[in-house]
């Protein structure tokens, strides 16, 4: 198999898996789970996924629990983009060619569709049938929520934000670098 052939069969259960792991349509509250399908569905690199199975596979993780594992890190990845489009921070009004969530629908609903994906990621995670053992979903929930908090992403989110308007040293902007780039 080529690298490009590997890269489009993950691709191709990446996108089954965050399918299936996201609250359908036909169930309510309806907006908010057809604007958390959209924030997903609607595109994107799946680098994340793609490195998260790479990693896995060199180190004999099991396929079921890489699944699991990439698609918790993408609906972490994309429910810090959804925040990060809003109007309190960077006020996008594009991502991936389309209108951000808060533009399709609005700000309160782009704020609960980041708020639920977090919770969505822990709860893939937690699943009984994620091939993970209590003690390995213990371990990654724990890593993936320090990554995504206030010593994380969350963290590095605040830094950019409070250096508006000032010149950061390179520490501080390598700092804020990979606080943002975390899970």
């Amino acid at each position: 198999m080529t690298f490009a052939q590997w890269i489009r069969a993950k691709l191709e259960r990446v996108e089954i898996a965050l399918e299936n792991y996201l609250p359908g349509t036909d169930v309510a509250p309806a907006k908010l789970h057809e604007a958390m399908r959209y924030a997903v569905l609607g595109g994107g690199k799946r680098v994340l996924p793609l490195l998260c199975h790479g990693t896995g596979e060199l180190v004999g993780a099991g396929s079921h629990g890489l699944e699991v594992a990439s698609v918790s890190l993408e609906f972490i990845h994309t429910y810090s983009l959804v925040h990060d489009d809003m109007p309190a921070m960077d006020d996008a009004v594009l991502r991936r060619g389309r209108p951000t969530v808060h533009v399709r629908y609005d700000e309160a609903t782009a704020l609960l569709v980041g708020d639920a994906l977090q919770s969505q990621a822990f709860i893939a995670l937690t699943a009984n049938d994620n091939g993970l053992s209590p003690e390995q979903q213990a371990a990654v929930v724990r890593e993936l929520a320090r990554a995504s908090g206030s010593t994380g992403m969350a963290g590095g989110q605040a830094i950019d934000l409070a250096s508006i308007g000032r010149k950061l040293s390179r520490n501080e902007l390598e700092t804020m670098h990979r606080k943002k780039t975390a899970p």
